[in-house]
């Protein structure tokens, strides 16, 4: 008879091998009685949507010192939260990310739910992330199901079935462990394991310790799943923005709109991206511009983007049509989202 998966074999390796990171309570010291800040389990879990453990670590460390709780995060700017996210990506969870610590701090009394349906509630908050925040901060025996849980569970009942159509059933399989004790280590468990044995490539199948029960491996398929749907190819989108010094130094800038892409992120003037040459449009403000050298590239979930840099030089009394002047001992660029400092370093090195 085949061998079954049990979450107790796994939460056993999970106690001897489990990730250290600054918003984890380990699980020696979960047994000890600490108990998880939800607010530090939110945070984390909105940073690392579709970003990784080590891209996140320093943001989650700066917001933290900055706003050590959710009531403070609920205090802050606007633009002061989104300099601090610049360069994390996504910025709509930024903007997602204040409006739920403001509900929280004026509705709910300054705390978090602790139930998926109540937590689906929030601003930014899908069922991966209210799942985590029950299982993680609330030990609620909630099923937590990210890219990691996703790749592990194919491989363990050896589903074929292409993601993202598997979901719904990998998603039952993993909710069939999840177990009522303990389903906070439990969660974190399993996204370990996906992360540092059953990887993408070369999973280190000889020491995991589902190894005897992974259909997977007894077939022999471990290393092809999960099956995913071939994505289409992203098309390429283009555009044009306008790098402006005034002689005293300043910058002209502009913030953007708080929906779309880049929402309420500061960044320089220019056109529409269009999947063609860049639309008719008009300069931020009357100059001469010169065309830079090479593109400003980025690649965003859906297109890659190629902006044309255009530079200019202009006298103190001349006025933007849009945008305003920011003095250049206030300007940083790790304040600016890195699509946009890509552009500034093009300037930068000319």
């Amino acid at each position: 008879m085949r061998d079954q998966p049990s979450s107790e074999v796994l939460l056993e390796w999970y106690d001897h091998h489990a990730r250290k990171m600054p918003w984890r309570v380990g699980p020696k010291d979960r047994a000890n009685g600490v108990i998880p800040d939800p607010y530090r389990i939110w945070l984390s879990e909105i940073m690392l949507q579709q970003t990784t453990v080590a891209a996140v670590k320093d943001y989650f460390e700066r917001f933290t010192k900055r706003w050590p709780t959710v009531r403070d995060l609920a205090d802050a700017q606007d633009e002061d939260v989104m300099a601090e996210w610049a360069g994390l990506g996504y910025y709509a969870r930024a903007r997602n990310l204040l409006k739920c610590a403001r509900v929280v701090a004026n509705e709910k009394g300054g705390v978090f739910p602790d139930t998926v349906d109540a937590l689906l509630e929030l601003p930014g908050v899908g069922p991966y992330t209210a799942g985590a925040v029950s299982a993680i901060a609330f030990d609620k025996s909630s099923v937590v199901v990210d890219g990691n849980v996703e790749r592990v569970m194919a491989r363990l009942y050896d589903v074929h079935t292409p993601l993202p159509a598997a979901k719904p059933e990998l998603t039952a399989l993993a909710e069939s462990l999840t177990p009522l004790e303990r389903a906070g280590d439990y969660a974190q468990a399993v996204m370990d394991l996906g992360a540092t044995i059953c990887t993408p490539r070369n999973p280190a199948c000889g020491i995991c310790p589902w190894r005897p029960a992974c259909q997977a491996r007894l077939a022999g398929t471990a290393v092809d799943l999960p099956k995913k749907t071939p994505k289409k190819p992203k098309p390429i989108r283009f555009g044009v923005v306008y790098i402006t010094r005034r002689v005293d130094g300043a910058l002209l800038l502009e913030r953007r709109p708080d929906k779309g892409l880049l929402g309420g992120m500061l960044g320089w003037p220019g056109s529409e991206w269009v999947e063609k040459e860049a639309p008719k449009h008009q300069a931020p403000i009357r100059a001469e511009w010169k065309t830079l050298n090479g593109e400003a590239r980025h690649t965003f979930t859906h297109f890659h983007l190629r902006l044309t840099v255009k530079t200019a030089l202009v006298p103190m009394e001349r006025e933007p049509a849009v945008g305003h002047f920011l003095p250049l001992e206030d300007f940083s660029p790790t304040d600016i989202p890195t699509v946009m400092r890509k552009a500034f370093n093009l300037f930068h090195s000319d």
